[in-house]
């Protein structure tokens, strides 16, 4: 017969078996089947700065970038980086050996678990994580332990004594991510200092996912965990173009660390996609350097457009966790009568023609995510508003 093989042996590597197709392509073939608005997956419907689509094209037609860019990166773009992390964070590092440009956050956030992971190391991540996460540790061969960030209040909230806890001696590494999709906590300097001070304790590596880092509301900081006492020397930090230049197709994020650490992942780096994006990476060194007016404008957008879905969540009769960082608002469906995010979501499109994320999907511990429903507001004001419109139909 057609397609069969002469095993029983699944085609599927086992590590993978268990993640199937993601939520946001079932999801995003909904809302284009139901023509409904995607508040689903996390991009934009506009692009970025004119000035800075142009500087691609520039590099486009100069010939910059057509052919394979260096391994570690453009070293425009290195130094770019590492003047942003110095700008910003007062963190200095060599664009030589401690910058590695990658295929955006998603290759950098691979690359760094296949090379400091072995079969059997402990991974401990904060749950509910970002779905690529899981998929990494497993095709590394590792073990996820997830910490829940539980709410409280109006925000969700990490227990330091569960994440201590959670730290065995087969613990080689702790995966962090804040600002944190999908709950839009940002953690504070007393949580990142106690992670600091665990990590050293225990001598573990940490991975920082660090993409929203300029989207951050109110009275929330975004502190890198690399700048906390004894982290320069164990912590990676990703970064990416796409979330701060809503130029996600782009695919240009990068790694800062220490020279071994950076060579390490480098080594894994090679050897997935090479190298990418080359045009573009020219264009993302003009945009880090693009003054703090562009960040302030860029925060200011994109924190009007928190309070005006928000707005129209609650009055839909949600129970809404207005984020303190990243572009997603995550949502109580039971004050709706409801408890079940997937089958709220798939059904959403038929009710009132809009598309959400369940987030149970981001959760090893699928029950203590199964009420909670995430938004994404990275999108134009007319479209929020014609979508807080129809959520409205909810509440009757």
């Amino acid at each position: 017969m057609a397609g069969m093989t002469s095993s029983e042996r699944p085609l599927l590597n086992r590590r993978l078996a268990e993640f199937g197709t993601t939520i946001f392509a079932e999801m995003s073939a909904l809302a284009l089947s139901t023509g409904s608005i995607n508040l689903g997956q996390g991009f934009p419907d506009t692009d970025g700065p004119e000035e800075i689509r142009e500087a691609a094209v520039r590099a486009l037609r100069e010939g910059r970038g057509n052919q394979y860019p260096p391994g570690p990166g453009v070293p425009e773009l290195r130094t770019a980086i590492a003047a942003h992390q110095e700008r910003r964070y007062g963190l200095s590092y060599d664009p030589d050996a401690e910058v590695l440009v990658t295929a955006g956050a998603t290759e950098a956030i691979a690359a760094a678990l296949l090379a400091l992971l072995e079969p059997g190391d402990e991974v401990v991540a904060l749950e509910p994580y970002y779905d690529s996460y899981a998929a990494c540790i497993a095709m590394a061969g590792g073990t996820r332990v997830p910490v829940t960030l539980r709410p409280d209040g109006g925000a969700f909230r990490l227990d330091l004594d569960e994440l201590r806890a959670a730290v065995t001696p087969r613990t080689r590494l702790l995966l962090v991510n804040t600002p944190h999709n999908p709950t839009g906590t940002v953690l504070t300097r007393a949580e990142l200092t106690a992670i600091a001070e665990l990590a050293v304790e225990r001598d573990l590596l940490v991975v920082t996912d660090e993409v929203y880092e300029h989207l951050v509301y109110d009275t929330a900081e975004h502190i890198p965990l690399a700048t906390l006492p004894g982290m320069r020397g164990r912590t990676v930090t990703i970064g990416s173009a796409g979330k701060t230049f809503s130029f996600t197709g782009w695919k240009v994020g990068w790694v800062t660390g220490a020279p071994d650490l950076v060579a390490a992942v480098r080594s894994a780096k090679q050897f997935l996609t090479y190298v990418a994006s080359g045009p573009f990476q020219y264009a993302v060194a003009e945009a880090l350097r693009l003054p703090n007016s562009y960040f302030a404008d860029f925060r200011a957008d994109m924190l009007a457009k928190r309070d005006l879905l928000a707005g129209g969540l609650e009055q839909a009769g949600f129970k809404v966790f207005r984020p303190a960082g990243t572009y997603f608002i995550t949502t109580d469906i039971r004050p709706l009568g409801e408890s079940d995010g997937f089958a709220f979501c798939r059904a959403l499109p038929e009710r009132c023609g809009v598309v959400a994320i369940p987030n149970a999907v981001f959760y090893d511990h699928r029950e203590q995510g199964a009420p909670f429903v995430r938004f994404a507001f990275c999108k134009r004001t007319g479209v929020l508003e014609e979508a807080a419109t129809r959520l409205k139909t909810l509440a009757g």
